[in-house]
C-alpha cells in the first residue's frame, strides 16, 4: 500500500473544509482535501448569516461569492398568524457585515471549494476515508479511491469538515447524545411564483404553525425564482400526516394559512427530502494533532440557520492555531480553539431552546419591543454570536428574564 505525505489532511470539502483549506494556503501549507462526493451535490441549508462573510473574505473568497450571483440578504421575517415582525441585520449591536446571500447550497459549496482549488489546496472528490489512526506522531488515514485502490496518507494535521458524514466522531468513538429532542425536516425547492408585495425575497421568512408552537417553517427565496420551502418539528408529529414526504410538507403547510396562501401558486416540481435526528454533540472537539470543524463536531438545529457559520468560524479558530504551532507557539488547543467555539454554540443554543419552548416568540413579536433590545438581538440573529460585549452572548440566561417580562407584558 503507497503512503502519500501532506502538512494538513481535511475531511470534506463543505464551507468549513473550504475556508479552512484557503485559510491554510495563506500560511504557505500543503492542503490536501478528501471528500466522498462529487461537487456540486445537494445539501440542505441555504440561509447565510452575516458573520460568515467575514470568514469567507479572511480566506480569499469573497470575490468568488459575490461574482456568483446569489440572493442579496439583509435580514430575517417571522410570521405567528396576524403577527408578523422582522429583522434588518444592518441595524444591529454589534460591527460587521450586516448583508449575506441566499444560496442554493449545491452551488455555493462548489464555489468556495473551486477557490481553495485556485489557491492551491488539492481537492480529491469521490475518494472515501475508510480509517484514521491517530495514536501516532502524525495522523495517518486509510483512503480509498474511486477506481477502489487503497491508499494512506500521513499528515501533520487532520481537520475533519465531513459535517453530517461526522467521519472522526463515528471512527473514534467520540459521538455523545446532543440533549435536544428527536426532530426531523421535510424540506424541498419549489418554483414559487410568490406575488404577495408583502414578501421580502432579501429576506428568510421563518413562520410558525397556528396550533403548535414548536413547529416552523422556514421560507429561503433565491435568485432564480424558486425557494427552498421547509418545516421542522419532532419527528412523531409527521406520524399524522399520510403519503410521502411531499405530501406531509404540503399537507403541513396547508394546516398553516398565512403560509399556504403564500405559496398558493407554487410549481412543486422537485420531490420533497427528509433528515430525522441531526442535532449531535461530541466528547471532544480535538485531540492530539487532528480537530473537528463544524457540523461534524456539534449541529444544534436549523432554526436561526447557524450552521454555516460555525463551521467557517471553526476554521478560522483552528487554522489559526495551526499557525501558531507552525510559528513555534504552544497551543491549548481547548482554552484556544474548543471553548471560544462553544461559547458562541452555546449562545446560539440558549436561542434554539427558547425558540421551541415558545419564549423567544413571545419576545420578537411583543408589541412595544426594546429598541436597544432588538438590535442585541438582531446581531445573534445575524450571527455575532462570539460578540462578548452584547449582553445576550456574554450571560445567555438573560434570555430567560427577557422571556418572563414579556409574557408577563403580553
Amino acid at each position: 500500500m503507497r503512503t502519500e505525505k501532506t502538512d494538513i489532511v481535511i475531511i470534506g470539502a463543505g464551507p468549513a473544509g473550504a475556508v479552512a483549506a484557503g485559510l491554510l494556503r495563506k500560511q504557505g501549507r500543503q492542503v490536501l482535501v478528501i471528500e466522498q462526493q462529487q461537487f456540486p451535490r445537494f445539501s440542505i441549508g441555504e440561509s447565510l448569516l452575516p458573520q460568515s462573510m467575514a470568514y469567507i473574505e479572511e480566506a480569499g473568497f469573497l470575490q468568488d461569492v459575490v461574482e456568483a450571483g446569489f440572493q442579496y440578504k439583509n435580514g430575517a421575517a417571522f410570521r405567528r398568524g396576524d403577527k408578523r415582525t422582522a429583522f434588518d441585520f444592518r441595524d444591529k449591536f454589534s460591527a460587521g457585515w450586516g448583508t449575506t446571500y441566499q444560496v442554493q447550497r449545491a452551488s455555493f459549496d462548489h464555489v468556495l471549494i473551486k477557490a481553495a482549488e485556485k489557491a492551491g489546496a488539492e481537492v480529491r472528490f469521490t475518494h472515501k476515508v475508510e480509517a484514521v489512526d491517530v495514536a501516532g506522531e502524525r495522523p495517518r488515514l486509510t483512503v480509498k479511491s474511486p477506481d477502489g485502490e487503497i491508499y494512506e496518507i500521513e499528515a501533520g494535521f487532520l481537520l475533519d469538515a465531513s459535517g453530517f458524514g461526522r467521519v472522526l466522531p463515528r471512527l473514534l468513538d467520540l459521538e455523545t447524545p446532543s440533549g435536544f429532542p428527536l426532530r426531523s425536516a421535510f424540506f424541498t425547492h419549489v418554483e414559487d411564483r410568490i406575488t404577495d408585495p408583502d414578501f421580502d425575497r432579501n429576506k428568510i421568512l421563518v413562520s410558525v404553525h397556528p396550533e403548535h408552537v414548536d413547529v416552523w417553517f422556514w421560507t429561503i427565496p433565491f435568485s432564480n425564482g424558486r425557494c427552498s420551502q421547509g418545516v421542522v418539528a419532532r419527528a412523531e408529529f409527521f406520524e399524522r400526516f399520510p403519503g410521502d414526504e411531499t405530501a406531509k410538507l404540503r399537507a403541513i403547510i396547508g394546516e398553516t394559512p398565512t403560509l399556504s396562501h403564500l405559496l398558493k401558486d407554487a410549481v412543486w416540481d422537485t420531490p420533497a427530502r427528509t433528515l430525522t435526528g441531526y442535532a449531535a454533540n461530541v466528547k471532544s472537539l480535538w485531540g492530539r494533532n487532528f480537530a473537528l470543524l463544524g457540523n461534524a463536531g456539534e449541529f444544534l438545529d436549523p432554526v436561526f440557520s447557524s450552521g454555516v457559520t460555525i463551521a467557517v468560524k471553526s476554521a478560522s479558530l483552528a487554522a489559526a492555531c495551526i499557525g501558531r504551532e507552525a510559528a513555534g507557539e504552544s497551543v491549548d488547543w481547548q482554552a484556544d480553539y474548543a471553548t471560544p467555539l462553544k461559547a458562541g454554540v452555546d449562545a446560539f443554543r440558549a436561542f434554539v431552546e427558547s425558540w421551541y419552548r415558545g419564549g423567544f416568540q413571545d419576545v420578537i413579536f411583543h408589541p412595544q419591543p426594546s429598541d436597544d433590545v432588538r438590535r442585541m438581538i438582531s446581531a445573534i440573529l445575524a450571527g455575532y454570536a462570539w460578540d462578548l460585549k452584547n449582553p445576550y452572548v456574554a450571560q445567555p440566561a438573560r434570555l430567560s428574564t427577557l422571556e418572563q417580562l414579556c409574557a408577563v407584558a403580553s
